[in-house]
């Protein structure tokens, strides 16, 4: 079932049980996602779907962590919880072990001795790790300590 179709079922559940938090956060994802499609111009397949999600989880991670800096746990709490919601639609991240194997066989396909190879070696560690989400800055990171450190 496309992640947009789930999307609809799961709002008309939320509506049923009365769970408004969950209704809210359905709401907020199903209009990124809806906004997407209107910036495409045709129906939009699961991948570019995927990639809004992610975009969506990382804003909520990242508000999270402002709130929690700011002493708002109670807001960071609602933002990670939208987070799980929204991790809910996405596949199951690679582990560290397939992250590791992944940037390792990167940095041997491209040849890559140091941190000026760093965008090459993500590229290639990206394609490897196509069609599970990850972390951009966790990737970047590991990459930057494999390549210096």
């Amino acid at each position: 079932m496309p992640i947009i179709d789930q999307v609809n079922r799961d709002m008309t559940e939320a509506m049923k049980a009365k769970q408004a938090d969950r209704l809210n956060a359905l709401r907020m994802v199903k209009t990124a996602l809806k906004l997407r499609e209107t910036e495409l111009s045709g129906p939009m397949d699961d991948a570019e779907a995927m990639k809004v999600l992610q975009k969506l989880l990382n804003q909520r991670r990242d508000a999270a962590e402002q709130y929690r800096a700011a002493g708002r746990a109670d807001r960071a709490e609602k933002e990670e919880e939208e987070g799980r919601l929204i991790q809910s639609y996405l596949p199951v991240p690679p582990t560290q072990e397939e992250v590791t194997a992944a940037i390792e066989a990167a940095i041997a396909e491209s040849g890559a001795t140091s941190a000026k190879d760093m965008g090459t070696v993500i590229k290639l560690a990206r394609q490897k790790l196509e069609g599970k989400p990850i972390d951009g800055k966790l990737l970047s990171d590991q990459v930057k300590g494999r390549l210096i450190g």
